[in-house]
């Protein structure tokens, strides 16, 4: 039968150098794919600033009784209201992104729009540049320490360029309590080895926001007659004469893993959203903007 779909880059790639030179080449279109998308949804977001104990100005505003704020009498002198000057809230609190750059990610089906790793790296991107215009400090485990800045996503897109082999997963120990983290992945690794690399954030009291990316393919599993399947992490493959036979078993185990996930998810309170590549990036980033501005208390508080 005719070709369903095929990792989206050649073996060499697997080469440091090679991969590092693949991701150099994709990374600028992303970051102006993700700047498009950022456009279509920067109306409804809103950032996360508020007022509190800190160093930085916040706002002024008029004077109540019983209000314990410093009033600002030189800005009461202009005219006849007094005002009191408001300091920003600060807290150690970051929001980390990552993107899965592992094998896996870059398979695309014939029905699909982009491959997974493009996906992934759209929507790291577009959250980076939404964090960034909203005056968040963001950060991208094993490659840049927190920072605040406008140009964001583009100081990381440039990390990204010129970084070499990155780790399939790297380490999120250091990331501390007061954190928000987004990870985008196919998750397609057995459900206890995510559960185990992600556990640290839950001793943590970090909050996670897991984005899976799946290819429809992957999904709906279209395959039908003699079909051979190459795992792209290993290499290996595996021939079926008839694969529709294992249509029914497939998607089963497939819905499992991602609702196993999804439920352990839910009970640390963290947000699960599913983005299909042949769909709208921005429907994700909707959807994880409403999951990071509900109260965040109750985030590790729940270890499997």
């Amino acid at each position: 039968m005719a070709r369903i779909g095929e990792a989206q880059a050649p073996a060499a790639t697997r080469d440091a150098l090679a991969r590092g030179r693949l991701r150099a080449s994709l990374v600028p279109d992303l970051l102006v794919e993700a700047r498009r998308i950022v456009n279509t949804v920067i109306a409804g977001w809103h950032g996360r600033r508020k007022r509190g104990i800190g160093e930085n100005f916040w706002q002024f505003r008029p004077y109540v009784e019983g209000d314990s704020s410093r009033i600002d009498w030189r800005r009461s002198a202009r005219d006849d209201h007094i005002y009191v000057r408001d300091r920003e809230w600060e807290a150690a609190h970051t929001v980390w992104l990552w993107a899965d750059p592992s094998p896996s990610m870059l398979y695309k089906s014939t029905g699909a729009t982009v491959s997974k790793e493009s996906r992934a790296l759209v929507l790291a991107l577009a959250m980076a540049e939404l964090l960034s215009r909203s005056g968040e400090r963001i950060a991208w485990p094993g490659l840049t320490d927190p920072f605040t800045a406008r140009n964001g996503a583009e100081r990381i897109a440039a990390q990204l360029t010129h970084a070499g082999e990155l780790p399939a997963k790297p380490d999120l120990s250091g990331i501390r309590r007061f954190c928000d983290i987004v990870i985008v992945s196919d998750f397609l690794d057995p459900v206890e080895d995510t559960i185990a690399w992600l556990d640290v954030l839950a001793r943590h009291g970090v909050r996670a926001h897991l984005i899976e990316v799946a290819d429809p393919a992957e999904e709906r599993f279209p395959y039908a007659g003699r079909t051979e399947f190459t795992d792209p992490e290993t290499g290996d493959k595996l021939t079926a004469g008839r694969a529709e036979t294992l249509g029914d078993e497939y998607r089963l185990l497939y819905i499992a893993r991602r609702q196993e996930l999804t439920d352990w998810c839910k009970r640390l309170g963290w947000s699960f959203t599913v983005n299909h590549t042949d769909r709208l990036a921005s429907d994700a980033l909707v959807r994880v903007h409403m999951a990071m501005t509900v109260d965040g208390s109750s985030a590790g508080r729940i270890r499997a």
